[in-house]
């Protein structure tokens, strides 16, 4: 079974953009929030981005502050990320991430994105 669906992923040199989606299935319904957590080799898990499903106020992580943006079409439950002149250190399998207002919560499959000079 399929909840998650993402997409956008790729390869890009060094200052280059992506812009990922991941669209929640129609059966995924009183979402708190969705997000996109960055898994790279080695590496704890750390979350990028989110946005709330209330007042739909943004989250960043410092650096990604300036050059991500997160953003929702709540008619379709779909959230994208605008990535913005990416670096090597940016690498790594992006995860979206939905949390539901039950506590309870999905993790997508991942979408790889590879940062190059």
């Amino acid at each position: 079974q399929v909840h998650l669906v993402e997409s956008g992923g790729g390869k890009v040199q060094a200052g280059g953009s992506l812009r990922l989606s991941c669209a929640a299935s129609e059966s995924i319904t009183s979402i708190y929030a969705m997000g996109w957590y960055r898994q790279a080799p080695g590496k704890q898990r750390e979350l990028v981005a989110q946005i709330s499903s209330s007042d739909y106020v943004p989250y960043y992580t410092d650096s990604m502050r300036g050059r991500f943006t997160i953003a929702r079409d709540n008619t379709r439950n779909i959230v994208y990320l605008q990535m913005n002149k990416l670096k090597h250190e940016e690498t790594g399998v992006y995860v979206c991430h939905v949390a539901l207002c039950s506590a309870g919560d999905y993790w997508g499959q991942g979408t790889q994105v590879t940062v190059s000079s």
